[in-house]
């Protein structure tokens, strides 16, 4: 019988943040030059939100966006797994309330990972890969 994979195979370790008094033009240079769509934003080194590139784009309507700070336009209280969280539950919960990412940390809070819908995909390509060779129905 397989054992079900946890999300720490499959996560981004190390992921990028950003501090929540940080303007919102930083977290955008910061999302371009590491092509990411995903900043987890932290105070005094705990998580508080996440920050996505839509977060931005829509920030970037208003006027006076350019005073607004990482705080002003994150989501609060953001969806997070333990490393040993199982793939599948991961995979499910994100899909149930259209998460873009689970934040993977550790009891003690410390951030180890992001499990985006990019590595999700990766994830469904690895097992058609395994599951489905070229030629066979």
């Amino acid at each position: 019988m397989k054992t079900t994979p946890k999300i720490q195979k499959f996560m981004t370790p190390m992921p990028h943040t950003i501090g929540k008094d940080q303007p919102i033009r930083k977290a955008l240079e910061m999302m371009r030059e590491h092509r990411i769509r995903h900043l987890p934003v932290q105070e005094g080194g705990q998580l508080v939100g996440i920050l996505s590139d839509r977060d931005i784009k829509l920030a970037a309507s208003f006027s006076g966006q350019e005073s607004l700070t990482c705080e002003d336009v994150m989501t609060p209280d953001p969806y997070t797994v333990l490393p040993e969280a199982e793939l599948q539950n991961v995979s499910t919960e994100m899909a149930e309330h259209k998460y873009g990412c689970a934040i993977v940390q550790q009891p003690n809070g410390k951030i180890t990972g992001i499990f985006t819908e990019v590595d999700a995909l990766r994830v469904l390509s690895e097992v058609l890969k395994e599951n489905y060779k070229p030629g066979h129905a």
